[in-house]
């Protein structure tokens, strides 16, 4: 089992990072646990139900319903995510999945996973810095994964205010819904679709 990061942009962008080999690794009978933590838009049961759709042509999933503080202190779902081949992060409330998860059990198992996705908005929360949705202002992450700083497209106006902020410290990406990035250690690299890097105001790669 090799340690494997990837944001995707979608849930049709997950359905494409799993076709595509090498990128994680699933073997026959891989255990796949599903976290709706951060689907506080379309629901978490909703949400779910979704990512088992598009995960289960691939391996066994199971969601794990954790969606307020309590459920990310209980046992269970944190030794599930530790124990699983792959976890994935279902798009969402970044905010609310930084909410959710610091400092807890099911948190910290989430830092450790080996084979990680985390779709759209959610995977702005790994990180050291993410940048807060509601206007585009660096803020503080969750620290699981390092090295870059994560958005989604945003009005023109947003992401100049978004880069001028955060200076050229850390590469920004933004991560359009067909993009997908994928990273081991803290070397990040884009795989395909829709992405934008950039450091301070000029143009990057990772």
């Amino acid at each position: 089992m090799h340690d494997a990061s990837v944001l995707v942009g979608s849930l049709s962008s997950l359905g494409v990072a799993l076709a595509t080999p090498g990128l994680v690794e699933l073997d026959e009978g891989a255990d796949v646990v599903l976290l709706p933590t951060a689907a506080a838009f379309v629901g978490p049961r909703r949400a779910g139900l979704e990512l088992l759709d598009v995960v289960e042509p691939y391996a066994r999933g199971e969601v794990l319903m954790v969606t307020d503080r309590t459920g990310a202190q209980a046992e269970y779902p944190a030794r599930r995510v530790a124990e699983a081949d792959l976890v994935v992060l279902a798009d969402g409330s970044a905010l609310h999945a930084r909410s959710v998860w610091r400092e807890s059990p099911v948190g910290a198992a989430i830092a450790r996973a080996h084979q990680l996705i985390a779709i759209g908005e959610t995977g702005s929360a790994l990180f050291d810095v993410m940048v807060d949705p509601r206007g585009g202002a660096p803020t503080s992450g969750l620290g699981y994964r390092h090295d870059l700083v994560l958005t989604r497209p945003a009005p023109r106006d947003q992401l100049t205010r978004t880069r001028a902020l955060l200076g050229a410290t850390h590469p920004l990406v933004v991560l359009g819904d067909s993009g997908i990035v994928a990273g081991h250690d803290t070397t990040w690299r884009v795989v395909a679709g829709e992405v934008q890097v950039s450091r301070g105001v000029e143009p990057a790669s990772l």
